[in-house]
């Protein structure tokens, strides 16, 4: 008889079942009977809220929990590989960006990975066993829709990371045939159908609205909103992507406007239902975008990991966000973990729709105050990025390096008129930090043996906003633009910046890039848009402010390159998928691998 071992986790209980995680669970653990869980609507509880805990990519795919998941850096590594930052701590290099962001994703893989067959398989037991517990009709047919919602989420992470990968919606029993304990790969399409089939069939059973105290879990919007991404990206794999290894990897483009229909029309039953809105309580621009992600369960939520204040390492579901990525203060005298590039700040128009791209050529000419250099930016520029002269806790940041004397010369020791030459910030950093998510009133000097995962901002997954540029999207590419256009000006408008005239696919992806800043999209975009040869293949920039002491203005230079010329970022044509790598191939023969590794 099977047996399993319980545990606490987060004030619930929790069930961890050892398990093969190529193939099925080949070693259970002899503490509670298989009939005991089976039987027990806490431990059945238990069972299904283990299997959250092991979607690891749930916090914006970080690879596990606490050292590996999000109450240390790993849910920023999916940020630092794409065009948004870079890690400025450069002494210490912690995160997997700095090998595979330059061209070093090869055939053993390590980015980003879940080969999430371990948590399937226990999804797939609790959808047999469930029908067969003393729950009532109602609950049971309640939780079996949960479980296929996050098996259907399991699939999504996977096909998005390997393409085409085996399709299994059984337990696997060691007696079963040898070709289903090494299934061969499902085709991409065949993928990505089954999970768009999957959210069909369980909508009605979720609840339109999920109770106070199942906060975290899925409603029926929350599964449309899986819909609403999965289909968008195969209509865009369809559309740009090539296919090979007789559709393993790749969706034929006769399909492409199937997709993006589907993502049309599930973005749609979200808009149109009522129960979201954009997040506009605040009438300062700024302040109303740094609150979406600071005010709990606002109208913009849909669906999210959520977080308490309590220490992740001492039983708590707090994460890292504040430590890492606030200015200084900071208890290691640190902060400012990931610097963002100047391209990104550019990225954000000036209020009235203008490009906010900057002559830099001009901006190093003469002398500037950092009113004149940001001027009339977009308000979510200065919601999502800190520089020079950021409001924080009462002051200002200061990332000056250096003092221009009167005679031009630049000072770099001592100090002019009291003032020291450099500022108290990162000033080697891109000088660019990252705003979002921050809780000015975090504590970020307690971070002292391991206190930093005290941070209480839930994690966004899905939110309106993106709902809302899903469906701008899948319009423009199936030929709706006034659709699309509307829905895009909805976002600027609450934005706080000029409406536009008319859509085009790069302001629609422009869009993108501004409003899910660091939300973990970005990478996976330019991915899905086949742009990311050329995207994340280009040397990235930071800036500098010299402090003239004459003035109180700055002198501004550039800096190009910033990675380094032994760190030019590249990413290769076979990077568009991730390796199966040669661990699981060697598991399981019957895996091919994707093209381009050898």
């Amino acid at each position: 008889m099977k047996k399993y071992k319980l545990i606490i986790l987060l004030f619930s209980f929790s069930l961890l079942n050892s398990c093969n995680k190529e193939i099925l669970d080949k070693a259970p653990l002899d503490i509670i009977s298989d009939a005991s869980v089976w039987g027990d609507k806490a431990l059945i509880d238990a069972y299904l809220t283990n299997c959250y805990y092991e979607m690891y990519f749930l916090a914006n795919e970080s690879t596990g929990a606490v050292w590996g998941g999000d109450a240390f850096y790993a849910e920023f590594e999916v940020n630092e590989v794409s065009d948004e930052c870079v890690v400025n701590w450069r002494d210490w290099q912690p995160s997997s960006a700095f090998k595979y962001k330059y061209g070093n994703l090869k055939v053993n893989g390590g980015l980003l990975e879940f080969w999430g067959y371990g948590v399937i398989r226990k999804i797939n037991e609790f959808i047999e066993r469930v029908p067969t517990s003393p729950l009532s009709p109602d609950v049971i047919k309640a939780k079996v829709a949960e479980a296929r919602f996050l098996r259907a989420f399991c699939y999504f992470a996977m096909v998005k990371r390997y393409g085409g990968v085996p399709l299994i919606t059984k337990a696997q029993q060691t007696s079963d045939p040898k070709e289903e304990l090494y299934p061969a790969r499902d085709k991409e399409e065949a993928i990505y159908d089954f999970i768009l089939s999957e959210i069909n069939a369980i909508t009605s059973d979720l609840p339109e609205v999920v109770a106070a105290n199942d906060l975290g879990k899925p409603s029926k919007y929350a599964a449309l909103a899986l819909k609403s991404q999965a289909a968008l990206y195969a209509g865009s794999i369809a559309q740009f992507g090539t296919v090979q290894l007789n559709g393993i990897v790749g969706i034929p483009a006769a399909k492409a406007n199937v997709y993006y229909q589907a993502a049309y029309d599930a973005s749609k039953i979200i808009m149109t239902s009522g129960k979201y809105a954009l997040y506009n309580n605040d009438a300062d621009k700024v302040l109303n975008f740094k609150n979406i992600f600071l005010v709990k369960n606002n109208s913009e939520v849909i669906f999210a990991k959520l977080h308490d204040n309590v220490n992740a390492f001492n039983g708590g579901n707090g994460w890292s966000v504040d430590f890492f990525q606030c200015p200084r203060p900071h208890a290691w005298g640190r902060g400012n973990y990931d610097g963002a590039y100047l391209e990104l700040a550019e990225a954000f128009e000036h209020k009235d729709g203008t490009p906010g791209t900057l002559d830099r050529n001009a901006i190093q000419q003469g002398l500037w105050t950092i009113d004149e250099l940001w001027a009339n930016k977009d308000p979510r520029f200065f919601a999502t990025l800190y520089t020079q002269g950021t409001a924080w806790k009462g002051d200002k940041l200061d990332f000056h390096k250096g003092i221009r004397l009167a005679n031009g010369t630049i000072q770099t020791e001592g100090s002019v008129n009291g003032i020291l030459p450099n500022g108290n910030q990162d000033y080697d950093g891109t000088c660019i930090g990252i705003m979002k998510y921050l809780d000015e009133t975090h504590d970020n000097m307690a971070g002292a043996n391991s206190g930093w995962p005290t941070s209480a901002q839930d994690w966004q997954i899905f939110r309106y906003a993106g709902i809302l540029l899903n469906y701008a999207e899948a319009a423009f590419e199936l030929g709706k633009s006034a659709d699309a256009l509307d829905a895009i000006n909805q976002i600027r408008n609450r934005a706080g910046i000029a409406a536009l005239g008319s859509v085009t696919r790069e302001k629609i992806h422009n869009e993108r890039r501004v409003e899910l800043a660091f939300e973990g999209q970005r990478y996976w975009d330019l991915r899905r848009w086949r742009t990311a040869v050329t995207e994340l293949s280009k040397p990235w920039s930071g800036i500098r402010y010299i402090y003239d002491v004459q003035t109180g203005k700055y002198q501004i230079k550039v800096v190009p390159n910033f990675d380094g010329t032994s760190n030019i970022p590249q990413f290769r044509p076979e990077n568009y998928y991730f390796p199966i790598t040669l661990a699981r191939t060697g598991n399981n023969p019957n895996l091919v691998e994707n093209p381009g590794y050898n």
